[in-house]
């Protein structure tokens, strides 16, 4: 009989059934629902326990919890241990019935085991628990369960290399998946399709996953990946091509043909048995013989009016085709002058050359990423001074022929909106003030316009020419630079920009992938374009490509999005093509469209820039006080947006933003608060911390979470305010906030000024938008982009710049130098200072040119 003792017992049975002592810490043996004797009948009191249900290995997925079972009859009592100790009482889940058939008691009891239990020996040893039952008569043990956590490394360890080979060859492809507890399993695709042995006996996967094409048929032909996947997550290699190739061989030769008029009979044959494919290799030898005929077979040849005809004919044709040549050349010098004519005041090249600045923010107030002048002590090496008496950077000038020809700029040549009354379009060389709302709602209104969001606060958009042009959304780190000659001459674009906001654009993310910069839309899509525009947008990673596969996906018509680039992986033969710095992508792009950079780490050591913030209500009048802890992508779009739904909300900003690094760990993002005088404040969040999800951050739809701590104060008259308020990545780096405030003293909610800090205008049109004049910028791109034996030439320029990983790029466009230029004016738009460029000109030896020095009446 067991001795019953109290809440920390010692459970003895007597020395005829056990001749034991068992420590039951934490187990309360009192109560008639745990005696021994009475939950047996007499006739079934000398049995021992036996198992029904033992645990069985499990694995922990993310940060769901396992559950053990087990079950056993005829049982008194069971318990789980686990890593050799008692679990408590409390965390069994006990469920008693009766077997019908037997009337012997039957008992199970269930536990769950979290990812944080067998995190605290990981390493050490594996995480093990065993159930153990009793009777009146003995105990037994359950076989013991491992628990282990689940997870799927990202890179493979031998990946699949892509081959040609011949036709009828063997064909080996070689996988070893990525580690993996419990192991993947390893399936192979043909073009997305699972390869499957059991119906292609052609096909066969070995024991250690490599794919065997026993012979290559002309259908095996295609893109190979090999797919690992276990119970967390699936992975897939990078494809490789298979290309089984042909080669030709001779058909047998024709017959000889009849002697022709130049006494010879000729003979043929076809590469056709087989014909080469897939780039085998052509058939050797002659594919045509000729052999002259014989005296008697040859026929007699007449010259007469059949060579006449002939000679006239082609006399007739060239005088056409002179005449056409002729009509070609007089239209060019036509259009030539008309066009010509149009730039008639030189003043619009040099109108509002100034330094652009930005509006320097209020103290106390946190900017996002100010952007200051460099100091230069070169300007004397700049001759041209700024016009200082210009207050307004507007042309209102037309363009159109002498012949007041309305018809020169043609609208119906590409997706461009209706041209402007009588005729003529007008040329805003600076700022263009016209109704926002009423551009959006005249491009919603058009085909290709529907999915244009109506977000008027953020888009901006302006009406260019070949001058070119700049459109920025204010306190977004957004912009769109037109280079001159970047719209052909004759056409006139009105070209909007736009963030767009998750409500109203959804991006789908596959796997591990994640969002890693704003949703951005430039066009009308599809314009013609003779050079690449640069778009500028911030980005929220660490900017090191060995942690990172960040690809550029556009929205295509259709509405699906396409992958079009690979970051570090560019092609110069493509239409886009990427700078990447610290927090900012620069986009070379032929084509206007919707765009967005999407990134997928490569390990664990790879991470995201996430902005802290703390906000809390501008005034309180209650016991209650509600702190607001906002978690978000660190770039300018995301900090503006909260910024502006704080202000609606009347909250204030109480400490200076901070920057955590976030893991691709699937490690949570905990918070907590600490170090409140106890006499005056209490939390009234009832668990330790608080705890936003990995995949919310790493894959949600959300750019920006938030959670609140409600605090509360014993008293109206209190108002100080001490505490630490602490953010983590489980297992990876924090941020602690250190409050020290009266929460009664300023009451002013978040400072609308703040979000006009960036005060250049949204659109720049003509010389305005560029910091170099564009007759100084036709003289350096003329000196530079002829090749200097001395390397004194672009190249040079790129290297002082800093800009030498992109050689290849500039290389292949037709003036280097231009490239070089517009990437400068995209980079330093904020900055104003054009000294830095004059400094490197000097350096480069190219002030005895006199690129800088141009006279009054040149500008």
């Amino acid at each position: 009989m067991p001795l019953v003792v109290g809440p920390f017992v010692r459970c003895r049975f007597s020395a005829a059934l056990l001749g034991l002592w068992l420590v039951c810490a934490g187990f309360t043996c009192a109560g008639s629902e745990h005696d021994a004797t009475a939950a047996l009948p007499a006739a079934f009191s000398d049995l021992l326990p036996h198992f029904l249900v033992e645990p069985e290995d499990e694995y922990i997925v993310k940060n769901k919890p396992v559950t053990l079972t087990c079950r056993s009859t005829p049982a008194t009592q069971i318990y789980f241990k686990c890593i050799g100790e008692w679990v408590h009482q409390d965390d069994h889940l006990i469920e008693r019935t009766v077997d019908p058939a037997t009337a012997l008691p039957v008992m199970q009891v269930t536990i769950e085991i979290t990812r944080q239990q067998v995190e605290k020996i990981f390493g050490l040893d594996e995480y093990w628990c065993q159930c153990v039952a009793w009777s009146t008569t003995g105990t037994q043990k359950s076989q013991k369960a491992y628990i282990r956590i689940a997870y799927l490394r990202k890179n493979f360890e031998e990946e699949p290399q892509g081959k040609e080979v011949a036709l009828d060859q063997e064909v080996l492809l070689r996988c070893h998946p990525p580690e993996g507890v419990p192991q993947a399993e390893v399936e192979w695709q043909r073009n997305e399709d699972v390869v499957d042995p059991a119906s292609d006996p052609n096909f066969f996967i070995t024991a250690d996953h490599n794919l065997v094409i026993k012979k290559a048929r002309l259908a095996d032909t295609g893109n190979y990946t090999c797919v690992a996947k276990n119970i967390v997550a699936r992975r897939k290699s990078t494809s490789a091509t298979v290309l089984v190739y042909v080669d030709g061989g001779w058909s047998e030769w024709s017959k000889w043909s009849a002697c022709g008029a130049d006494c010879s009979m000729w003979r043929s044959r076809e590469c056709t048995q087989p014909s080469p494919g897939t780039g085998g290799k052509d058939c050797q030898g002659l594919d045509l013989q000729s052999l002259n005929c014989t005296s008697e077979q040859c026929p007699e040849t007449v010259s007469g009016a059949e060579d006449v005809a002939l000679y006239v004919g082609m006399v007739a044709v060239a005088l056409c085709l002179t005449l056409l040549l002729i009509v070609v050349v007089l239209v060019y010098r036509r259009k030539k002058e008309g066009l010509d004519a149009d730039v008639a005041d030189s003043s619009i090249l040099t109108t509002g050359f100034q330094p652009m600045g930005i509006k320097p923010s209020k103290p106390g107030v946190w900017a996002p990423r100010p952007r200051r002048p460099p100091h230069s002590k070169n300007s004397h090496l700049l001759t041209i001074q700024p016009d200082l008496t210009t207050t307004t950077t507007s042309y209102q000038g037309t363009l159109r022929s002498r012949h007041e020809a309305t018809g020169k700029f043609s609208m119906s040549n590409g997706p461009l909106l209706d041209p402007l009354p009588n005729g003529s379009h007008s040329l805003h060389n600076g700022k263009l003030n016209s109704d926002p709302a009423d551009f959006v709602s005249r491009l919603s209104t058009q085909s290709y316009f529907k999915t244009l969001p109506r977000d008027v606060a953020n888009t901006s958009y302006g009406t260019f020419n070949f001058l070119g042009g700049r459109l920025t959304i204010p306190s977004t780190g957004i912009s769109l630079l037109i280079p001159p000659e970047a719209i052909p001459r004759g056409k006139i674009y009105e070209i909007y920009l736009t963030v767009q906001r998750k409500e109203d654009l959804r991006l789908p993310l596959a796997g591990c992938q994640t969002l890693l910069s704003p949703v951005v839309s430039c066009g009308p899509p599809g314009v013609v374009l003779s050079r690449p525009v640069i778009l500028s947008m911030d980005h929220c990673f660490d900017a090191c490509l060995d942690n990172w596969a960040v690809r550029l996906k556009k929205q295509n018509y259709e509405g699906a999005w396409e992958d079009v680039l690979l970051m570090g992986e560019e092609l110069v033969s493509e239409p886009y093509y990427c700078q990447l710095e610290t927090e900012t992508c620069r986009l070379f792009s032929e084509q206007l469209g919707t765009f967005a950079l999407v990134g997928e780490s490569l390990h664990m050591g790879a991470a995201k820039r996430l902005r802290l913030m703390l906000f809390s209500d501008a005034y309180c009048s209650t016991l209650e006080y509600n702190i607001r802890v906002y978690c978000m992508d660190d770039t300018q779009d995301v900090f503006k947006e909260v910024m502006q739904m704080e202000r609606q909300l009347g909250g204030r900003l109480i400490d200076e933003p901070h920057v955590l690094l976030f893991k691709d760990s699937y490690h949570n993002l905990r918070l907590s608060i600490h170090d409140m005088p106890q006499a005056h404040w209490r939390s009234k969040l009832l668990a330790g911390y608080q705890e936003i999800p990995f995949y919310h951050i790493w894959n949600g739809s959300q750019r920006y979470l938030h959670c609140t701590f409600t605090l509360e104060r014993l008293s109206l008259s209190t108002c100080e305010l001490t505490c630490q308020l602490c953010v983590w990545q489980v297992e990876g780096e924090g941020q602690s906030f250190g409050l020290d405030f009266n929460i009664a003293k300023d009451t002013r909610a978040v400072d609308a000024e703040f979000l006009l800090m960036d005060s250049s205008a949204t659109a720049l049109a003509g010389p305005s938008a560029f910091q170099i004049p564009y007759l100084i910028r036709q003289k350096i791109c003329s000196s530079l982009d002829a090749p200097c034996p001395n390397g004194a030439d672009w190249r040079m320029l790129a290297q002082r710049l800093k800009l030498e990983r992109h050689m290849s790029f500039f290389a292949s466009k037709a003036s280097p130098t231009s490239v070089i230029l517009d990437l400068w004016e995209a980079q330093h738009f904020h900055t104003g200072n054009i000294n830095q460029l004059a400094t490197v000109m000097a350096d480069i030896g190219k002030q005895e040119a006199m690129i800088f020095l141009v006279s009054d009446g040149e500008c």
